[in-house]
């Protein structure tokens, strides 16, 4: 299993969904902004609180749910 240090999950936070580091930015935003053509620097241009390892980490962790076999993450 890899590190997902930056993905978080808070029942109080945008209902539980997958956010970066426990912010109310959801990962499946930033996976949205990358496949529509966004480059990581327009994207931390608009939400100056990301870095370029929260997106990496996202785009991980999007890889990650798409495998075949899917696991539970704790």
């Amino acid at each position: 299993m890899m590190n997902l240090d930056r993905i978080t999950f808070d029942p109080q936070i945008m209902a539980g969904q997958a956010c970066i580091r426990g912010m109310r930015i959801p990962v499946s935003l930033v996976v949205n902004l990358v496949a529509h053509g966004k480059r990581f620097d327009e994207i931390i241009e608009e939400y100056p609180d990301l870095e370029i390892a929260d997106i990496q980490q996202a785009l991980s962790y999007a890889a990650w749910l798409t495998r075949e076999q899917v696991y539970a993450y704790a």
